[in-house]
């Protein structure tokens, strides 16, 4: 039997998406989102193709400039974007603008290595702007070329470019303005914009970056200048923390494949190590990381052995034990990378791994051999956290593993049927009334709920028996099912995890927040596997539900969709205002914040590492004066709820 449905499906209902009108439709699947992670990203993408003109040896200084209009203006010295004719008819510039998958990064003989390889960056950024003007000196001659939404304002004669004017220099310039239509907010983030530009500085020592932010009464601009490289980068990473060695730093080459290390031991018993290719941050490692932790793990231990910190009788240490206490970088200039999603999260590249191990391996020893004293201190850190991490794991057995799950309304998880990790998704909702809701409206085959009662403690301030006495985060390590990392035992094991979605689902008010804000450090702190790879999440609930006179209630999640529901809808309408979780019903909690074909949420990533760490020791720390200016600078920019 055909259903009517299935009968309307035939060739005219596939949808063609002609030249950049796919990237307008689905600018999620190009930039992350449309949100201001999206919005800065589109800088990242222009700034990227100039780094790659410089790791090509052609540039060395790129100017960023928040112009006072809403746009950013992107300007290199490279070589210029080629301006002569494609065999497409027109200029290679627009080409390069017009079309997706189409630049220079294919062509081997153009860039050794590069960031983006996908050949979408320009184009994409073109496609999302309300317009841009692009400006090439390259030969002597100055070219322009100007775009609207990704459509070219101007008829070009035999397909090239006019000249605009001359010049000895050469280089690219690039400024677009966010369309309004795509995006959220169209304000970059200037923060997040800096720290990028500053940690591109560190992994090229050659290159200079200037910033500038017109857009305020008084203009900033910092210029980023790293001839330490990643060396500096440790020091910045470390700057707050008590030093146990100097920075170790090295590089070499490996059958084409560049590699730099940086690393120093702390005297925190906290793991981070940090691993970029090509220039791009790789949240979720990869084969580098796992060739470089390989290599060092086997030479610290042969090293143990041969000056007698390890007996024969002894078990090796674990890579956990001589990686406690770490901070390193591990940087690679690859050819040919691949990369496990559009995220470019997780390096793919199997030659990546023997690269490093080869370069680290002996550069390490060669290091080692000429500094005993460092060696030992290194050796001595894995001593303390064997011992440590062995006196541990009987108390955390003990303690984590003793508790049973419940399904009762005390606070305790009401777990799902299924077993099946993928399919599962854990809900920690706050306060009895929204657990009791949240446990009748899910589907209890998928869907867990974990009640929690008032506010966590704060992990940032509290010491580790504190943190592993506090019921509320027992009851969630032990639902989770992958241990917890304080550094000493380092038992975190992320496939062990029971639920490929942990959903905070907090009220949309202050109280609301700070509980998100306390689960969120916890995670970061204790578990960051959970948030780098994907599995923590923000329920987005409903602030809002109107009822028109006729037809049927809708569902507005912010203040602005409220204003945008006034200004579109004349009639007069009904408004329920949802203090809290516990204010909906089942069926409401189903269809707005459970239901997986209708609900919101967003998804916790983290880009930089750096602004990352600093932010929750400044908000969640015990130096109150740091966050007190920084409450008072960024107050204008707070939503109040009224």
């Amino acid at each position: 039997m055909t259903n009517h449905t299935e009968q309307q499906y035939g060739a005219d209902s596939i949808r063609v998406l002609e030249g950049l009108e796919a990237v307008r439709t689905r600018p999620g699947m190009y930039i992350g989102s449309v949100s201001t992670r999206g919005l800065n990203h589109l800088i990242y993408e222009i700034v990227d193709n100039s780094v790659d003109e410089h790791l090509a040896g052609f540039c060395d200084t790129i100017c960023v400039t928040l112009e006072a209009d809403g746009s950013c203006t992107v300007c290199d010295n490279g070589r210029g974007i080629p301006i002569d004719l494609h065999e497409k008819g027109v200029s290679a510039e627009r080409v390069v603008f017009t079309t997706l998958h189409a630049g220079g990064k294919f062509d081997n003989n153009a860039y050794k290595t590069s960031g983006g390889l996908h050949g979408v960056g320009s184009s994409v950024v073109n496609a999302l702007s309300e317009r841009m003007t692009v400006t090439i000196s390259r030969d002597g001659f100055i070219y322009q070329d100007k775009y609207s939404r990704g459509e070219p304002e101007q008829e070009l004669e035999n397909g090239l470019l006019p000249v605009i004017g001359r010049s000895k220099q050469s280089g690219t310039t690039i400024n677009f303005l966010p369309d309004p239509e795509i995006f959220e907010k169209t304000r970059f983030k200037e923060e997040d914009v800096k720290s990028r530009l500053h940690e591109t500085a560190y992994l090229n020592p050659g290159l200079t970056i200037i910033y500038k932010d017109l857009r305020g009464e008084t203009p900033d601009e910092v210029t980023y200048h790293e001839p330490d490289g990643i060396a500096g980068f440790i020091r910045a990473l470390n700057r707050k923390k008590e030093t146990v060695t100097d920075v170790i730093s090295f590089s070499g080459q490996y059958e084409g494949i560049a590699v730099e290390a940086a690393l120093q031991y702390v005297n925190e018993f906290h793991e981070n190590v940090l691993g970029f290719c090509n220039n791009i941050y790789n949240a979720e490692g990869g084969t580098h990381l796992t060739g470089f932790k390989t290599v060092f793990t086997t030479v610290i231990n042969t090293y143990a052995r041969s000056l007698g910190s390890l007996k024969d009788k002894d078990a090796n240490f674990t890579g956990a034990d001589i990686r406690n206490g770490m901070t390193a970088v591990i940087s690679i200039k690859h050819p040919a990378p691949r990369f496990e999603g559009q995220t470019k999260t997780k390096l793919d590249n199997q030659d990546a791994a023997k690269a490093v191990a080869q370069v680290v391996g002996d550069e390490i020893v060669r290091y080692f051999d000429r500094n005993l004293d460092t060696l030992k201190s290194v050796i001595g850190c894995a001593e303390k956290a064997a011992k440590i991490r062995k006196a541990e794991e009987k108390a955390k057995t003990n303690m984590l593993t003793k508790q049973k799950f419940s399904f009762d309304s005390n606070g305790k998880l009401a777990n799902c049927t299924s077993r099946d990790p993928k399919k599962c998704e854990i809900f920690i909702v706050e306060g009895d009334s929204a657990g009791g809701s949240a446990k009748m409206a899910r589907d209890r085959m998928f869907q867990a709920i974990l009640p929690i009662r008032g506010k966590i403690l704060n992990v940032e301030k509290a010491s580790i028996d504190k943190i592993l006495a506090n019921a509320e985060i027992k009851t969630m390590i032990n639902a989770f099912g992958c241990g917890f990392s304080e550094g000493y035992g380092n038992d975190f094991d992320i496939t062990k995890l029971r639920y490929d979605k942990i959903v905070i689902m907090a009220d949309a008010d202050v109280d609301g927040a700070h509980i998100s804000t306390l689960l969120l450090t916890l995670f970061y702190r204790f578990m960051p596997e959970l948030i780098y790879e994907g599995h923590v999440y923000i329920a987005m609930p409903p602030l809002y539900k109107v009822i028109p006179k006729r037809g049927e209630g809708v569902y507005l999640y912010d203040d602005y969709a409220l204003a945008r529901y006034r200004k579109t809808h004349k009639s007069d309408f009904t408004l329920q205002r949802y203090k809290g979780l516990g204010e909906m019903d089942a069926d409401q909690l189903w269809e707005t914040t459970l239901d997986p074909a209708r609900r919101r949420m967003k998804q916790v990533r983290i880009e930089d590492v750096i602004a990352a760490s600093d932010m929750t020791e400044l908000l969640m720390g015990s130096d109150v004066p740091p966050r007190r200016n920084f409450i008072y600078e960024h107050a204008a920019d707070a939503e109040l709820d009224i």
